[in-house]
């Protein structure tokens, strides 16, 4: 639980930083799988220090993964908007209201409520059909980036948010079903997913980040990589809760998600004021 809020401190970090230069670079395409605009992003100092941080998180997440259900580290990951809010209101100078501070207490109870309920990870080794699917899915993200360029710039960072999030949960998911990093595993379709989702999900990420709401495109990627990766951890992976407190898992999982998407609009970098006419 330590590696998965360490996880969180990283991610929401870094998304401010990544915004902050996905904004500045010049604009791309306008496609959402536009990896020219993710090597132009790539070089100023904010998006590399982001990018080091996610690696951080990454390595972080994969701990977390290993000992804890994924819906505990889903909801954890989430709170990463939290991170963000706090992170926003130094860097991108956004103050925080006495309501946003409390959906910061929010999300903070939410993963109490999660870790009190939290039994172990599953035993679950998942079928090959779920490793091929998980594959499938990976091929799809990249698919409804590249059709989501051409929407306008509001349903435009939703969805290429939402398509992002499917990513990293593939990610998530496809870490628990890789047993080691022997030779072996090439034959592993999981581990094809898990490099696919993931490069597909930084490249719709920093899309999404560059046009339109950013308070969208994170809260898309908060329910995408949140509620699909519970349910199949619960469901093919025999992820469980303590006994008893199945109840205190479902509400404290609700309710980190429901303070995070509260949260979720201080990705956004404050508009340039127009100067004042003569």
């Amino acid at each position: 639980m330590v590696c998965a809020l360490g996880a969180a401190v990283c991610f929401g970090t870094a998304s401010v930083l990544q915004a902050m230069a996905a904004r500045a670079a010049e604009p791309g395409t306008g496609s959402g799988v536009d990896p020219a605009l993710l090597l132009r992003a790539a070089r100023q100092w904010r998006y590399l220090a982001g990018l080091g941080l996610d690696a951080a998180g990454f390595v972080l997440q994969i701990i977390a993964l290993r000992h804890v259900p994924i819906y505990t580290v889903g909801a954890a990951l989430a709170a990463s908007l939290a991170v963000t809010a706090v992170a926003a209101s130094r860097l991108l100078k956004v103050r925080l209201s006495r309501t946003e501070w409390a959906a910061v207490g929010v999300v903070c109870s939410g993963l109490l409520m999660l870790g009190l309920a939290s039994g172990e990870e599953g035993s679950g080794e998942g079928s090959p059909a779920l490793k091929l699917a998980l594959l499938g899915v990976s091929v799809m993200v990249l698919a409804v980036g590249a059709a989501a360029g051409r929407l306008p710039d509001g349903p435009r960072a939703l969805v290429l948010g939402l398509a992002s999030g499917t990513g990293f949960g593939v990610v998530e998911v496809s870490v628990r079903l890789i047993d080691s990093f022997s030779l072996r595993e090439l034959l592993n379709p999981a581990l094809y997913a898990l490099l696919l989702g993931g490069g597909a999900a930084f490249l719709l990420l920093t899309s999404a980040l560059a046009r339109g709401s950013v308070t969208a495109a994170t809260a898309g990627m908060v329910l995408g990589e949140t509620i699909g990766p519970a349910v199949v951890g619960v469901a093919w992976l025999g992820d469980r809760t303590r006994e008893g407190l199945t109840w205190l898992a479902v509400a404290g999982f609700a309710v980190a998600l429901a303070g995070s998407l509260a949260l979720a609009r201080f990705g956004e970098p404050p508009a340039p004021t127009d100067p004042a006419p003569a």
